[in-house]
């Protein structure tokens, strides 16, 4: 179950929308020294990134896994052990280049402590927030097992295509790869062709 706070950000609720159990899930957040919680979000600001990757599955009956990451990638590997640290998930990763990665791909880690975190630290910059705003909408979308279905995944595809717009975005399976695959489970479907309508951004 999720809801939009005051600045349209969507919220996550995990079980009985209570305020008791609200609070007590988000009790972790309220220890966060400010300072820390502002920093590590003005970091996160400018050397992270929400990502939302595909991966073939054929033993999944969509024949496809959707992937939710958050990553934050540097050299120095002090604030990124901060932020693991505070968060209290993820992992480093140090790449043969020498860049240390930091990275989030559990669902539940990224529904409990990512999406939490950046909604009481909010990022500054309006290209990550609209980055943010977009993995939440897809975030939203999966926790409602709306990637099981072909029609669930369509939407996921379609804003995913407007997630980190730029030159530097590589992607291994593109929306055409996937529509192509799932054009054998529902035909009618991948005929409508991917449209994102404004209440989706």
């Amino acid at each position: 179950m999720h809801r939009k706070n005051s600045r349209g950000v969507v919220q996550y609720i995990i079980g009985q929308p209570d305020n008791q159990q609200e609070s007590s899930q988000h009790k972790w957040l309220q220890e966060i020294d400010q300072c820390i919680g502002y920093y590590l979000a003005g970091f996160a600001d400018g050397e992270g990134s929400f990502n939302v990757s595909l991966r073939q599955k054929p033993d999944y009956a969509i024949g496809w896994q959707v992937v939710l990451s958050f990553n934050v990638s540097q050299r120095d590997i002090t604030n990124l052990i901060t932020l693991k640290d505070t968060l209290g998930c993820g992992i480093i990763k140090k790449r043969r280049d020498g860049v240390h990665s930091f990275d989030v791909t559990t669902p539940r880690d990224i529904l409990l402590y990512v999406i939490p975190f950046f909604e009481r630290f909010p990022l500054q910059s309006k290209k990550a927030q609209r980055n943010f705003s977009i993995f939440c909408k897809i975030a939203a979308l999966m926790s409602s097992g709306n990637h099981r279905y072909v029609n669930g995944l369509r939407k996921i595809l379609a804003l995913r295509e407007t997630l980190n717009e730029g030159k530097g975005r590589t992607r291994k399976y593109s929306a055409d790869d996937v529509l192509q695959t799932l054009d054998e489970k529902s035909p009618e479907t991948i005929r409508q062709g991917l449209v994102v309508t404004p209440n989706m951004i």
